[in-house]
């Protein structure tokens, strides 16, 4: 069989249908942040960033179209109003893109190697290769304005050594060694990533009027400062400097930019990509007592994620990804 006449496989099916969904997200708060923007310098990175998804929902729907596939709703102008006064600052839009290179750079390299049609891994590739170059742009701008938040340092290594003592894993019952390069880093970027969030959370507070999605928004923040007290309280513990981010400004607007429908399904990404993230935390920390926690804040996560898709679904807010045929219903003719 040709490749060109090679059907999509569910894996393909649904990284598309998820990048779809996710770039039509991404373009509408994109669109926002260059409405408001002053800075030309993050005007350039989020045109870029603007181009990249534009170029991949295109692309998409080209690809769904000739596979007859219907194409997703998603997200469109009427999710977002434009003539809102800014609701955040300019450092924030910056660091949106930071964050979502990040994260896009994750979610692009574990899809890739999902797929075997040419076409679909050439554009994973690209995709990849584009969130990249946004990642590496974004740093350089957040060097150079002085707001990049660095990683604790530690005194270069002057041996090698192996583990010698079953102790080293544990951390609760006796002395707890030092934490290593590998616990360090995710301890910062988990911090790094809660500080984001309360961000998020903050101004959303500002402007939702939902009773029911305030109130969400209001645990999530909840949920990111516990996070970043525990992480940060482990760090004095080590006698290392607990990590303040740079300071990044809300503004005083009280006029929702956003549609309570995409502010909720942005929460609904960022929680499925911070489990996946606190899962790989899980894997690489070897002390109990930092791997106990990290368990019990990812099944807090899970939990809060629940409550998210519950009422996501009571307002028909969430909308339902590709599945396989339900067989038993068709036997029965239903």
């Amino acid at each position: 069989m040709k490749e060109r006449n090679t059907k999509l496989t569910s894996p393909e099916i649904g990284a598309l249908w998820g990048t779809y969904m996710n770039n039509t997200m991404a373009w509408c708060l994109i669109t926002y942040f260059l409405h408001h923007i002053k800075d030309s310098e993050i005007e350039k990175i989020l045109q870029k960033s603007l181009d990249f998804t534009n170029i991949r929902i295109q692309k998409i729907t080209a690809i769904f179209n000739e596979e007859n596939i219907p194409i997703p709703n998603g997200f469109t102008e009427r999710d977002i109003n434009l003539n809102t006064p800014p609701l955040f600052n300019d450092p924030f839009a910056l660091s949106f893109v930071y964050n979502m290179g990040r994260l896009d750079m994750i979610f692009y390299s574990f899809t890739i190697v999902n797929t075997a049609r040419h076409d679909i891994t050439s554009f994973f590739s690209a995709a990849l290769s584009e969130a990249s170059m946004l990642y590496e742009d974004a740093v350089a701008l957040l060097l150079s304005k002085g707001l990049y938040d660095r990683p604790p340092n530690i005194p270069y290594p002057t041996e090698v050594k192996y583990i010698k003592k079953e102790t080293y894993i544990n951390g609760i019952f006796h002395k707890r060694r030092p934490l290593n390069v590998n616990e360090l880093t995710e301890i910062f970027f988990n911090i790094e990533r809660n500080y984001f969030s309360i961000l998020l959370c903050t101004g959303c507070l500002q402007v939702v009027r939902d009773k029911e999605v305030k109130d969400y928004i209001k645990k999530g923040k909840e949920i990111s400062t516990k996070q970043i007290k525990f992480f940060n309280d482990l760090l004095f513990k080590e006698d290392l400097l607990g990590i303040t981010t740079v300071n990044m400004e809300v503004t005083e607007s009280q006029d929702s930019p956003f549609s309570e429908k995409l502010i909720m399904n942005l929460f609904n990404t960022l929680n499925a990509l911070d489990i996946s993230l606190l899962g790989h935390s899980l894997s690489t920390s070897l002390r109990t007592d930092l791997s106990l926690q990290i368990s019990k804040i990812i099944a807090e996560i899970l939990s809060y994620t629940k409550d998210g898709f519950d009422l996501m679904v009571n307002r028909g807010w969430l909308e339902e990804p590709p599945a396989a045929p339900d067989r038993r219903a068709l036997e029965k003719n239903e």
